[in-house]
């Protein structure tokens, strides 16, 4: 059996009661870690959280918060100790023209997917220095090696949130603090539902027939699976990762076109 040399460390996981979030979650419970979940959605949340409970022998904590707010923050914070691996995510905002979005459309953008994260790295780093054992893993998007027109809010937010962490990650890297960036393409998930949904209203089309243009678009020819994505999250975290920081591992089925 694959050990990450994890095991009894203690991770707070953000947007985990589905989705990508969950799938870390769970991937990291798999490896023996204390996983805090957080969601706003206090059923699914505590259903996400008692189906990994029962799964892994691992303690698992739910908080129903909301982790743009600082009070969401505070309650996540305060229900974990000594906080060794954070994965930051949150829902990306949605698509749009930038012609319409206002200063507080970017200030929305900008507290769910870069001030977010900020904060709470802000909140972990030093004791993670101390203990010398930390890693943060942001999930953030394929659109920040590879902009999408229409999701310019998502463009701006999460490549803000990597530049800063770019010059974080080698200021803490000798302590054994790991900053990483974990870029999702297409995904299996009720985001990539949303936005086949609004390319088929665009562009006069059935759901169906946009989402095999998707897979079609991806030389895997299909798209991915939140347990994949779990898996290298959950290795990104693995004690034996610590010579890997800075970097941004793009998950995609090979769509983004680049020799680096």
């Amino acid at each position: 059996m694959l050990d990450f040399g994890i095991a009894n460390r203690n991770a707070i996981v953000c947007a985990s009661s589905k989705g990508l979030g969950f799938g870390c979650a769970d991937a990291l419970a798999g490896a023996g870690v204390n996983v805090t979940m957080c969601a706003r959605g206090g059923d699914v949340l505590r259903d996400a959280a008692k189906l990994i409970r029962d799964k892994h022998n691992v303690k698992v904590t739910e908080v129903v918060c909301d982790v743009t707010t600082d009070e969401g923050r505070a309650a996540l914070l305060d229900a974990t100790s000594d906080v060794d691996i954070l994965v930051n995510n949150a829902g990306g905002p949605p698509p749009g023209d930038f012609r319409d979005w206002t200063r507080e459309t970017w200030i929305t953008a900008l507290d769910a997917n870069m001030l977010a994260a900020f904060s709470l790295i802000q909140a972990v780093i030093d004791p993670m220095i101390e203990r010398k054992f930390g890693r943060i893993v942001n999930i953030t998007s394929g659109s920040v090696k590879s902009p999408i027109p229409a999701l310019g809010l998502s463009n701006g937010a999460r490549a803000a949130l990597t530049g800063f962490c770019a010059g974080l990650s080698r200021q803490v890297a000798e302590h054994n603090v790991t900053i990483n960036g974990l870029l999702p393409g297409q995904f299996n998930t009720d985001r990539i539902e949303s936005l086949i949904a609004n390319s088929a209203k665009n562009d006069g089309r059935s759901p169906d027939d946009v989402r095999t243009s998707f897979e079609q678009a991806t030389p895997a020819k299909r798209l991915g699976e939140i347990e994949e994505f779990g898996f290298a999250c959950a290795w990104m975290c693995s004690a034996h990762s610590g010579f890997l920081t800075g970097q941004n591992i793009l998950m995609d089925g090979g769509k983004f076109n680049s020799t680096l």
